[in-house]
C-alpha cells in the first residue's frame, strides 16, 4: 500500500513518538485525540492518495461516516477514535463487543459476505475491507471510497507488522490523526520487542495448532501465522511447509518429528460454533499428549478470537503477544 503525505521511514517515526511520551505516562491510557480532526477541518482538507492490491482509492474530504467490512478494520478506526456507521456482526471479538449491540452501528451482513444494500443504506462516506470481502471492491467503490487493507491471511511471515503499522498511519492521516497513530505503532513495537527480548535466547521450539471440530492442524513459518515465528522469535517445531488458511493435519508421524516444546492451540470450533472452548481437560487428543509440550505443561490455549477472527490489527496482536509470551512462563 503506497500513500501520499506520510513520512515512511519507520525508525523516525517511532523515535519521535517515544521522544514526546512523558516519563510516567502511560501511552495505553490516552484518550483519542480530536485536536488533529479539528485542525483539519479548520484548514481545509488535503486529499489522499492510496495505492493498494486491487487499485487506487482517493479521499477527497475528511470522512464522517466511515464502515469497515473486517473486523481488523474495526479495531484499527476504534484505535484511532473514530465513529463507525456500519461492520458485520456476525464473529465481533470480545474486545470490540461494545459494538455488537450498538443501534447506532449498521449491521452490514456477514464478514465474508457483506450485505449491499444495507452498506448502502448506511450511506458511507469511506469503506475499509480486506482480501476477504476483495470480490465486491467494484461493487462497494461504486457506493463510496473503499480501502482495501494489504495484509495477507494466507501467509504473514513477510513484513506483517509493518504492513500493520503503514495501514495504521494511513489511517491516521485519512482521519487527521497522524499523532495518534505513530503513538499506538508505537506501543506496538515496543511489544513486539519485548516478544522478541523474551524469546530469542530461548531454546524452545513451538508449534501452533487450530482445533476444528476435533480435528488439528499445524501452521509452520509460511502460513497464516508465519508471523509468530518470524516477527516475534518463536522457533518453529516443524520445517514442513504450510503455506495457507488451513495448515498441516496433524498425524502420529508428524508429532514424533515435530515433538514441539510449546504448542499454542486455536480454538476455531470455538469460535465459529459458539462451543466452550478447549482446556487442558478437554482436549483428548492422544497425539498432542505425548509431546514435551503437553508433558512439561507447556500448552497455552490461546485467545482464538484474536488469533483466528483477527491477528493484523493493533489490539489483537497484543493480545496475541501476550499468548506467546505465556509460552515461556514457568
Amino acid at each position: 500500500m503506497t500513500l501520499n503525505h506520510i513520512n515512511r521511514p519507520w525508525a523516525l517515526a517511532l523515535l519521535l513518538t517515544t521522544a514526546v511520551v512523558a516519563p510516567g505516562c502511560d501511552p495505553q491510557s490516552a484518550a483519542p485525540s480530536h485536536a488533529a480532526s479539528s485542525a483539519t477541518e479548520q484548514t481545509g482538507f488535503t486529499p489522499v492518495t492510496v495505492q493498494h492490491k486491487l487499485g487506487t482509492t482517493v479521499i477527497s474530504q475528511l470522512p464522517q461516516r466511515a464502515i469497515a467490512l473486517d473486523m481488523n478494520e474495526v479495531d484499527f478506526l476504534d484505535q484511532l477514535g473514530v465513529a463507525i456507521v456500519g461492520m458485520p456482526k456476525d464473529f465481533v471479538p470480545h474486545f470490540l463487543s461494545r459494538y455488537q449491540n450498538d443501534p447506532q452501528v449498521e449491521d452490514t451482513g456477514s464478514i465474508v459476505q457483506p450485505n449491499l444494500e444495507r452498506v448502502h443504506g448506511a450511506r458511507p462516506d469511506l469503506i475499509l475491507i480486506t482480501s476477504l470481502q476483495a470480490n465486491h471492491y467494484q461493487e462497494l467503490s461504486q457506493i463510496a471510497p473503499t480501502l482495501h487493507f494489504d495484509v495477507d491471511y494466507r501467509d504473514s511471515a513477510n513484513q506483517h507488522i509493518e504492513v500493520i503499522k503503514d495501514h495504521l498511519m494511513t489511517l491516521g492521516q485519512i482521519f487527521g490523526k497522524p499523532d495518534l497513530a505513530r503513538q499506538k505503532a508505537a506501543q506496538l513495537q515496543v511489544r513486539v520487542e519485548e516478544a522478541r527480548r523474551i524469546t530469542q535466547d530461548r531454546p524452545e521450539r513451538a508449534l501452533v495448532v487450530l482445533h476444528n471440530n476435533g480435528a488439528f492442524s499445524s501452521f509452520g513459518v509460511q502460513s497464516r501465522y508465519g508471523f509468530v515465528f518470524t516477527a516475534l522469535g518463536v522457533k518453529p517445531a516443524s520445517s514442513t511447509a504450510e503455506t495457507g488458511l488451513h495448515g498441516q493435519p496433524i498425524s502420529s508421524e508428524f508429532i514424533q518429528q515435530a515433538n514441539p516444546d510449546i504448542i499454542y492451540v486455536v480454538d476455531r470450533t470455538a469460535v465459529m460454533e459458539g462451543r466452550p472452548p478447549l482446556n487442558a481437560q478437554s482436549m483428548g487428543n492422544p497425539l498432542l499428549r505425548q509431546t514435551q509440550a503437553w508433558k512439561n505443561g507447556r500448552v497455552v490455549f490461546v485467545d482464538a478470537q484474536a488469533w483466528y477472527v483477527t491477528a493484523a490489527s493493533p489490539t489483537s496482536l497484543k493480545l496475541v503477544i501476550d499468548d506467546v509470551i505465556k509460552g515461556y512462563q514457568d
